[in-house]
């Protein structure tokens, strides 16, 4: 695993489609949905640690974003 749309395709797999509109709060769910999933032992602790490495990382970068907006 290792960009966001890796993320989305596991998550398809699953049945679970996230968009939002919001690039943050998608990230935010897409985590939450990931945790569900790790400790319904869906998923290995290597996938799962990458994962949510990949969406803080993203979504740290999307509230730097932000701010440079405002």
């Amino acid at each position: 695993m290792k960009t966001i749309y890796d993320i989305q395709q596991l998550l398809k797999k699953f049945g679970t489609f996230i968009y939002i509109g919001d690039r943050l709060a998608d990230l935010e769910l897409m985590e939450e949905e990931i945790k569900e999933l790790h400790q319904s032992q869906c998923m290995t602790n290597e996938d799962y640690q990458m994962a949510i490495l990949l969406l803080r990382s993203e979504a740290a970068r999307e509230r730097d974003r932000q701010k440079g907006r405002e």
